[in-house]
């Protein structure tokens, strides 16, 4: 056992027992200490030194102490450490750190020692700062000593401080390539405790591991590209093992083949649309590069096919000797299988981007591909000119009459358990099972619907179903050719074409000029005919030659094309048997999966190529929304502004009418009051109590007052305010045919009934209801007329007094009282009655201004609103053309993509045609 561990474990005591083994330990130590004193050149400090290792085995750590204390040789540091060692067992931990950090000594075994019991007294002290320090310090000054980074992993996993054992983890990697430490480090990079360090961070372990073993390695990459994916950090670990890849060579072998299926799943995540272009610039060159180095050769139609079509897309962006690698891998490549399901999902992503994106590619678009989908029966479109008897045939085929002479729509027939009528448009799909619903729906045109509908009748047919068959009828084609681009919109879903000939007069100049632009459209289409009507040629012989004569000027043009004579008048099982063996063994229907696949590519070129013009269209939209509204901005105002101007006109008229009838009113009773009160004067006789008449007077004058108020003024204005309130209905009625006229052409410029402008006429409702209050009865209070303190008044009433005790002088004061009755004037008393009598309706008239405009409130509400409503809408617009064209990239990078997984599919394809790669451009660029 060497010095350094005897130390360590404190049994340096037992050298001094081997040859006293007998004999107590103590007693041995004592005596050796008791020779040591004897000799003058020794001080006895390895003797103390093992008598407190004795001492501390045995738990005096006191006496251990004081024997340590007296070492002065070169174990005076272990005797150091053995004493913080007793302080630890003491529980006197302060004392403990403090020997601990004092020693000094060169010896690292030591020093490891001392930072490890450094590090066990920290935790217990919970002083884990420096407990991480002492650990690290420990493993930096010899990694190799025993357990020291065992225990610092094991107590970073307790602190689950995941950063410094993924450290550690990598630095003993590099440093002793051990493959326990590799599955150390992978199962931190597994767990998720490294997606937030930096991949270059791993550069040198990949290096490591590379050059030690490459199964490793491949194991390695995998775990980190896993815990990279979808973190921060994704693309900076594929820049990071790009470079990595670019400088290594690879030879070829199965233990790459995980690495590639890596490269395949991340690169087909990345071109789905979730990145940038400008990112994906600064990857997928390498990437598709190191893809296609370590890809089995056999396995390089993906990578193959990427390549190339990144290169087309973005010329120049791959170094020209992997895009020839590329071209010459696809000839290694097996045929691709799953071209129609690659192509549906791609078809399917660029439907929900659409959607997304608040684009609609439309029900009939999405009808046709599910249409391609289906291999379970074989597409025949079946056309012709007209009155060549395309819907007879059709009808003796189904066994019924369900076409009409002429159809408008094209019709798709297939078979089905039950009857199910669909009308498929651009913007609607309309179902029932009626088949009365069915030559309605026939009729829908571009007129009606603003799109070509297409009729999908689904119905039991022994015929379709016996022949795995579903039937494309399309519209004739007439003088003018009115249909021929809804018949050609048709011809890329269909896998073979029908041309039903007249037997009359078959295969006209006008059907082979339709047939070669048919032809020149869809080049791979099959063709064949079908002579219909042939029960209308009179002999067998004429038959057969208007037969041949037909199939030699059919050769000239469509040389693999065939005749099938037919009579629709004459079906029978036979002619039906004939007419399946004449499709089967003309329309090839071998391959349809690849066939389908390249006509899918084509609606999804037309697709993408839509969307590059949807989103043309979507900015002049726009453009045009923005400029339409700030014109109705500008007619809202005007209309708020002459509606303005009309409710003041109506406020003066109404006001004015009814200030000219209060008026007219008012005038009467100033005339009439007076009079009234002078003809009171008949009250009066000589015969009559003077020295009290002025008060029977005044309360005769009041009530003949009131009652010519309420017998004969409240009847009158009681007429008068009916009259004025029919007068203002009338301006009312005038008032909304104004507003109505604005309601009508609001709603013409909106093009939908959005304004309606109502007057409120329960104005009308409150002023009949305040004119009925206020003309059904009047109660004033007692006018002083005769008692007032006026000198007149005070004379007679005192003459009144004085003389009306004398009877011989009530004749003198009679006269004087009727004079004065009847010349007296009554203005001011007139002028209270008249107040009293027309506050109400003074309250009233100062009332007419805010219920005219109560009446206009509402029309008022609404134009402000729709201002308010045009100003938000133009912002709102202006907004998002301002991010259209400030960030036109979010479209178009997307767009890019999807024409970037097209190319791939249309590359993909030319695999096994006998046909070298040819690049398809479609333009891209958004303005």
């Amino acid at each position: 056992m060497s010095l350094e561990k005897q130390l360590i474990e404190k049994i340096y005591y037992q050298t001094f027992l081997m040859e006293n083994e007998t004999q107590p330990p103590l007693q041995v130590l004592g005596e050796a200490y008791f020779n040591e004193e004897k000799s003058e050149i020794s001080d006895g400090s390895s003797i103390r030194f093992a008598q407190g290792e004795f001492y501390y085995h045995y738990q005096d750590f006191e006496s251990a102490i004081f024997k340590w204390e007296k070492v002065n040789n070169e174990l005076t540091p272990w005797a150091q450490k053995n004493m913080a060692d007793a302080n630890v067992e003491l529980n006197q931990l302060s004392a403990a750190e403090k020997a601990y950090t004092s020693i000094a000594t060169d010896n690292e075994i030591l020093m490891i020692e001392i930072k490890l019991q450094l590090l066990s007294l920290y935790i217990e002290q919970n002083k884990l700062d420096s407990a991480f320090a002492v650990i690290k310090e420990a493993v930096s000054l010899n990694p190799d000593y025993p357990n020291v980074t065992s225990i610092a992993r094991a107590f970073y996993e307790e602190q689950q401080d995941f950063d410094s054992a993924v450290e550690l983890a990598v630095n003993e990697l590099i440093r002793t390539e051990s493959i326990s430490w590799f599955e150390v480090l992978k199962e931190y990079i597994d767990k998720g405790y490294t997606k937030n360090i930096s991949p270059d961070y791993f550069y040198t372990v990949l290096v490591t591991l590379n050059n030690v073993d490459q199964v490793q390695f491949t194991q390695m990459v995998s775990s980190l590209w896993h815990s990279y994916k979808n973190e921060q950090n994704y693309l900076q670990w594929l820049t990071t093992i790009d470079e990595f890849f670019l400088h290594i060579e690879i030879q070829s072998s199965d233990i790459w083949d995980e690495i590639s299926y890596l490269y395949e799943e991340t690169y087909f995540e990345l071109i789905q649309g979730q990145y940038m272009l400008n990112e994906l610039h600064e990857i997928i060159p390498n990437l598709l590069t190191n893809w296609l180095k370590i890809v089995n050769p056999s396995h390089s139609v993906f990578p193959s096919a990427a390549v190339l079509a990144w290169d087309e897309i973005f010329p120049s962006k791959i170094d020209a000797a992997d895009v020839q690698h590329a071209e010459n891998l696809m000839s290694y490549s097996a045929k691709f299988e799953d071209g129609l399901e690659y192509s549906l999902h791609l078809f399917e992503s660029i439907t929900k981007w659409a959607q997304r994106n608040d684009l609609e590619i439309g029900h009939r678009f999405r009808w046709l591909v599910n249409e391609l989908a289906d291999l379970r029966t074989n597409r025949l479109l079946i056309t012709g000119t007209s009155g060549n008897g395309k819907t007879s045939f059709i009808n003796s085929i189904m066994g019924e009459n369900i076409l009409e002479n002429s159809i408008s729509n094209v019709v798709v027939f297939k078979n089905d358990k039950h009857t199910e009528i669909n009308a498929i448009t651009d913007s609607t799909i309309t179902t029932t099972e009626n088949f009365s619903d069915f030559h309605n729906m026939m009729s829908l045109d571009r007129q009606t619907t603003g799109n070509l509908a297409c009729i999908e009748l689904k119905l039991p047919s022994r015929y379709l179903s016996k022949n795995k068959l579903t039937f494309v009828v399309t519209p004739s084609f007439n003088r003018n050719n009115d249909t021929r681009d809804e018949t050609f919109e048709y011809l890329n879903s269909v896998d073979e074409l029908l041309f039903v000939l007249n037997a009359d007069s078959p295969f006209t100049d006008k059907e082979r000029d339709i047939l070669l632009s048919i032809s020149e459209h869809t080049p791979n289409l099959p063709i064949h005919f079908l002579l219909n009507k042939i029960d209308n040629i009179y002999s067998e012989a004429e038959v057969e030659r208007v037969i041949h004569d037909t199939q030699a000027r059919i050769n000239t043009y469509f040389p693999q094309a065939k005749i099938f004579p037919y009579s629709s008048l004459y079906t029978n099982s036979l002619q039906l048997n004939d007419l399946t063996e004449f499709i089967h063994f003309n329309y090839n229907h071998k391959n349809i999966d690849v066939k389908r696949t390249e006509k899918l590519l084509f609606f999804i070129r037309k697709t993408i190529t839509h969307l590059l013009d949807k989103r043309v269209e979507m900015e002049k939209t726009m453009v045009d929304s923005i400029n339409w509204n700030e014109d109705m901005l500008v007619k809202l105002n005007g209309f708020i502004h002459n509606l303005t101007d009309f409710e003041n006109e109506k406020v003066q008229i109404i006001t004015e009418s009814y200030r000219t009838m209060k008026n007219a009113i008012a005038n009467d009773l100033a005339e009439h009051i007076p009079k009234l009160l002078q003809d009171c004067s008949e009250l009066i006789s000589e015969e009559s109590d003077f020295g009290h008449i002025d008060i029977e007077l005044n309360t005769a004058m009041n009530e003949r007052v009131q009652s010519y108020l309420e017998q004969t003024v409240l009847p009158n204005l009681a007429r008068s305010m009916q009259n004025w309130i029919a007068t203002s209905n009338n301006e009312f009625l005038q008032s909304q045919s104004y507003l109505e006229e604005i309601s009508e052409g609001l709603n013409y410029l909106y093009g939908e009934n959005r304004v309606q402008l109502e007057g409120d006429f329960k104005v009308l409702d409150d002023w009949r209801r305040d004119t009925d209050r206020m003309t059904t009865s009047v109660q004033l209070e007692e006018v002083n007329i005769l008692r007032r303190f006026t000198p007149a008044q005070f004379l007679l009433k005192s003459a009144g007094r004085l003389f009306g005790v004398f009877p011989r002088n009530n004749t003198l004061v009679y006269n004087k009282y009727k004079q004065y009755l009847e010349n007296e004037d009554y203005t001011d008393v007139t002028t209270i009655i008249m107040n009293k009598f027309f506050l109400q309706f003074e309250l009233f008239e100062n009332a007419l201004e805010r219920d005219l405009n109560m009446f206009f409130r509402n029309p008022f509400d609404t134009l402000e609103q729709a201002v308010e409503n045009t100003h938000s809408e133009i912002q709102e617009k202006q907004d998002t053309l301002q991010k259209m064209k400030s960030n036109p990239e979010v479209y178009h990078d997307s767009i890019t993509l999807f024409e970037l997984r097209l190319r791939q599919c249309e590359v993909i394809l030319t695999i096994g045609e006998g046909h070298s790669y040819s690049a398809v451009s479609l333009e891209t660029n958004i303005e």
